[in-house]
């Protein structure tokens, strides 16, 4: 597979996928590809996590499989790249050539991997420690690789972005309880339920206990934000203001569900075309 090409096919898909990725446009023009070929890497290991429910059964141990086969590949890329599968060659002579030019520990790629294996199998958690060793793996990973491709690989960056990548996979979590529920899935852990069951995270309308279990849930991520909220002051421009915005979008998120009187089981709350333009107007002011 030509580099170039593969590079390109990266960013087409980051381009054309079905969820926005403004990312790659918010950055400086030579490291766009390299942040594409990142995209493409999670785009479609969650894809075959989380997708194509027609013909492989949500929690099958095919998808783990695929996901293992997947994640291989990038070893195979660094080692004899003309060995690579074809359904993915061009995802993997991209990042081979990004993990190479930005000396990227290939461990946060298959951290990625291995969290949406889990979500595969793992339906319930016990505790916040087991939650958050979960974000560690699903969304740490993203913040750091950015850093990386920017040059920064300190651990005061890291700490704060991982506080942000967390609190902003945490509120996805608290925003989709209505879509989670039909993937029989619950991601707020046991400890927090008191007397609430199963039962009462199913229902179609959130119950008062319910609600006040949730709005724990979000203190929780907003005190993550607040670890989190000081980077873009150590991180140049444009990404300080991509980060700027991605905390202020997760917050938003936050209060579109604190509005919603913390019931996300009868509806899921979204951002609007108006609520973004203030987030790009907050952040740039």
């Amino acid at each position: 597979m030509d580099l170039e090409c593969a590079y390109k096919k990266c960013a087409d898909l980051a381009n054309s996928h079905y969820e926005n990725f403004p990312v790659a446009k918010m950055v400086k023009k030579p490291l766009r590809k390299h942040v594409a070929a990142v995209y493409a890497f999670a785009r479609t290991a969650d894809d075959i996590a989380d997708e194509d429910h027609g013909s492989i059964a949500a929690d099958s141990p095919l998808r783990v499989q695929k996901l293992n086969e997947f994640a291989a590949q990038l070893d195979v890329a660094l080692s004899s790249p003309e060995s690579l599968d074809p359904r993915w060659d061009w995802i993997f002579t991209a990042c081979a050539d990004t993990v190479s030019k930005f000396s990227i520990p290939v461990g946060l790629f298959k951290d990625l991997v291995s969290a949406f294996a889990q979500d595969v199998v793992k339906k319930r958690y016990e505790d916040y420690p087991e939650l958050l060793d979960y974000c560690r793996r699903s969304a740490n990973p993203v913040g750091r690789l950015v850093l990386l491709l920017h040059g920064f690989n300190d651990e005061e960056r890291f700490g704060m972005s991982d506080a942000i990548c967390t609190a902003l996979q945490l509120a996805n979590f608290w925003q989709d309880m209505s879509v989670d529920k039909s993937k029989n899935r619950i991601y707020i852990p046991r400890e927090e339920w008191g007397a609430l069951t199963e039962e009462d995270f199913f229902s179609s309308r959130a119950s008062e206990a319910v609600r006040s279990c949730v709005c724990r849930q979000v203190l929780y991520a907003e005190n993550l934000f607040k670890k989190g909220e000081n980077l873009p002051k150590l991180l140049p421009f444009p990404l300080s203001l991509e980060i700027r915005i991605t905390i202020a979008g997760g917050r938003a998120i936050l209060r579109k569900i604190a509005k919603q009187n913390y019931d996300t089981l009868s509806g899921r709350p979204s951002l609007g075309s108006f609520d973004k333009i203030k987030l790009l107007l907050s952040a740039l002011l």
